[in-house]
């Protein structure tokens, strides 16, 4: 459907679905008028875009990604904050643990 649509726009610089004046539309906008009735008549009121930016950020971390390749994807500056307000945490992994094994030697 972006492709279709991307074929139709004469400025390719210009947005793909412009406001009625053609220019950006605000996000405000975008957010009130479309997505969030649309979200609460799919079911998922509670989900926002940054719930996608997080899912996105949790699946590259689960695909072994470092923080630093993440955080350029979602454009910031600091992996610190890609990390702490971005990234699952509290998952639990038996990683930490296999590794201080394997450091302590076999048998412990």
């Amino acid at each position: 459907m972006l492709v279709e649509r991307r074929a139709c726009v004469v400025n390719l610089a210009w947005p793909i679905f412009p406001s009625s004046t053609g220019t950006v539309r605000e996000a405000s906008n975008v957010r009130n008028r479309a997505w969030r009735p649309f979200a609460i008549r799919a079911g998922y009121g509670w989900v926002t875009f940054r719930t996608f930016r997080k899912t996105v950020a949790t699946l590259l971390d689960e695909a072994g990604l470092t923080a630093r390749q993440i955080a350029d994807i979602l454009g910031h500056a600091h992996p610190s904050m890609t990390q702490d307000v971005y990234m699952g945490r509290g998952r639990v992994s038996r990683r930490g643990a296999d590794a201080l094994g394997s450091a302590l030697g076999p048998g412990r």
